[in-house]
């Protein structure tokens, strides 16, 4: 009655055939503002009990909250999805309640929206130029208290709730929401400022600030999910489950500091890391593959030549003495002086064949020319077997466990959230400002660019 009143969130009926109306009961902002903070009450709470932390669940009322966007979202996608029909959505004033159900439900439908770059887009589309008041719901200026309410850290909370539902169905991660969501009050880059799009073209923010969008973008390997799947039964319609045991308190969210309650590792990162040592090992392989089929033909090669030169010389050998021996019972001892005039033209061919000076110094220029081959040869053989052991030392095989890696070697210390990055040639583990070199490795086929110490990356450039 007070919407209908003031004009605001409310449709005459009389104006509209053939409809149906229906009001799906979503807290305002003091209800949500007033619900937030009683949930932080129970997690700042010292050792509470089991039972002490379920009643401040469930009186503080913000799961009910979660699930009261997720059944009008569903709804919304429900009617739109399934039964073509057209939706009106809008609440008192229209950027609040509205920004939410309509960005979830679109986040259902579509699964573009699911990607990295799509979810950009839909923050752009439904929050942003639709004039969200995020100054004042954020309370990045000392302004009345009273217009701050966590509209924009439900829907992320609605994100998550589904990604939890349909892991495979997105691109991004769990840290990929709570980069944007801390990027929101940090105030860091100029996405988030300002109540509508005037705001931000009045402050010159555009000219002025970085966007949120391109920092992402530049470190977007940090929010890929290993599970995602590009195609199959997740790029239809989404329904997630929004009974009472599958909406979930979200942990690394509101305890994302109290290190007792998080695993020791996350899951998802350890993939990330068997993955991409998996790729590394690959592409080593690949390399090595080719630089055995090389030896392979290499030795196939020197093998074939140096049977077929014996076969050659002891063929001309044998042809040589059967012709002397044949020559030799053919001709008459009366014909010894025209035999012996014969065996001098021989020998005089011969000492024509070779130079003087080989000849007085006693030198042998055939055998000279095999050692210098083979000395060419080891010297070559020698080359190759440095730049194999090379790019077998270039790729870790065995990296790091994350699991009780607590500090960086810069002495950063790493929290649940925090990124952990491997050198791909040492193996080790490291905090993203010791990791920011990247360099093809002498030991990948492919020859990318990837991540390696600053250690590494001297050394690999030293080598090259």
């Amino acid at each position: 009655m007070a919407n209908k009143a003031t004009g605001k969130g409310y449709e005459n009926e009389n104006f509209y055939s053939d409809i149906k109306f229906m009001f799906l009961g979503i807290g305002n902002i003091h209800v949500m503002r007033n619900s937030l903070l009683k949930l932080l009450e129970v997690c700042e709470l010292k050792d509470p009990t089991m039972s002490e932390y379920v009643e401040g669940l469930q009186s503080c009322a913000w799961l009910k909250h979660i699930k009261a966007i997720l059944d009008t979202s569903l709804f919304i996608a429900s009617a739109v999805g399934e039964e073509g029909n057209s939706v009106l959505v809008h609440c008192s004033d229209g950027w609040d309640r509205t920004a939410q159900t309509c960005s979830v439900a679109s986040l259902l439908l579509d699964p573009s929206y699911r990607t990295l770059q799509g979810f950009m887009v839909l923050i752009e589309k439904e929050w942003l130029s639709l004039g969200h008041k995020f100054t004042d719901r954020c309370g990045h200026l000392a302004r009345d208290l009273k217009e701050t309410s966590p509209v924009f850290s439900q829907f992320i909370d609605c994100t998550w709730q589904v990604l939890q539902q349909f892991p495979a169905a997105f691109q991004f991660n769990e840290r990929f929401l709570l980069t944007i969501h801390d990027h929101v009050f940090s105030c860091q880059y100029g996405t988030f400022i300002g109540n509508c799009e005037k705001d931000r073209i009045d402050l010159r923010l555009p000219d002025r600030t970085y966007s949120l969008w391109g920092y992402m973008l530049h470190n977007m390997s940090d929010y890929v999910n290993p599970l995602y799947k590009r195609n199959g039964r997740y790029d239809t319609m989404l329904k997630p489950n929004t009974g009472p045991p599958n909406i979930r308190f979200w942990r690394g969210m509101y305890n994302r500091f109290d290190s007792g309650v998080h695993p020791r590792e996350s899951v998802l990162d350890v993939l990330c890391v068997a993955k991409d040592q998996s790729s590394s090992l690959e592409d080593h392989l690949q390399l090595l593959n080719k630089r055995l089929g090389a030896m392979k033909a290499l030795l196939g090669q020197n093998s074939v030549t140096s049977c077929d030169s014996l076969t050659d010389s002891a063929v001309l050998s044998d042809v040589e003495s059967d012709a002397r021996c044949r020559n030799a019972a053919s001709v008459p001892a009366s014909n010894n002086k025209l035999l012996q005039s014969t065996e001098a033209v021989v020998r005089g061919n011969a000492a024509n064949s070779e130079s003087p000076s080989d000849c007085e110094s006693g030198i042998d220029v055939k055998s000279l020319r095999i050692s210098q081959c083979s000395l060419e040869e080891k010297r070559s053989a020698e080359l190759r077997a440095g730049e194999l052991e090379m790019e077998a030392n270039s790729v870790a095989v065995e990296w790091k466990t994350l699991r009780n890696v607590h500090n960086c070697s810069c002495l950063t210390q790493f929290e649940y959230f925090s990124r952990k990055y491997h050198c791909w040639k040492c193996g080790d583990v490291f905090c993203t400002r010791c990791i920011d070199k990247h360099t093809a490795l002498p030991g990948h086929y492919s020859q990318r660019p990837v991540p390696v110490c600053r250690n590494c990356y001297k050394e690999v450039k030293c080598n090259v």
